[in-house]
């Protein structure tokens, strides 16, 4: 099958997938711990391994689970500077969001990038080790996209909540 083929299969898959709640529970616990065996797993939602394991790799296929990550505490590698940056530009046309999207893909600093509705066009989560490495990140590579208008940047001086899972609606 070509790219489009599997695009197709994968989208009908994901569309006809209906989670019962065997499949929610295993979203909620891997949500909560992507390292929990799959023996572990089973038990926890009261079947045996083999059709456990079957569920999970459905959900990986029709992809209800993205990826399996590990979360990194910023401060304990150095990284000490967190932000949002609302960003507007000069025009908001696809060409422009283009060029400003290829632009900050190459950022890694740029952890989020948001398109959003209201006064600007999106909203960035920055991270950097200091605010010198963040003043000149803005002002060496993103104030320098050509089609950035305006930046205002909100440090972030705490973080409250900050969920790893979602939701999982009925």
């Amino acid at each position: 099958m070509g790219i489009n083929a599997n695009f197709v299969l994968l989208t009908i898959l994901t569309m006809n997938y209906k989670l019962d709640q065997i499949d929610r529970k295993i979203l909620e616990i891997l949500q909560n711990n992507a390292k929990i065996t799959n023996a572990q797993l089973s038990k926890e939602v009261g079947l045996s391994p083999a059709p456990t394991l079957e569920r999970v790799k459905k959900l990986e296929q029709t992809g209800i689970i993205e990826s399996y990550h590990a979360k990194l505490d910023p401060a304990k590698i150095g990284l000490g500077v967190s932000t949002f940056v609302h960003v507007g530009l000069k025009g908001h046309n696809k060409e422009n969001i283009e060029v400003f999207l290829s632009a900050i893909r190459g950022i890694d600093e740029i952890i989020e990038c948001h398109h959003v509705t209201g006064t600007g066009d999106f909203i960035l989560r920055v991270i950097a080790k200091d605010i010198t490495s963040y003043q000149r990140l803005m002002l060496e590579k993103v104030s320098e996209i050509p089609v950035v208008d305006n930046l205002q940047s909100m440090v972030i001086l705490s973080t409250f909540k900050e969920k790893k899972s979602m939701p999982l609606p009925l």
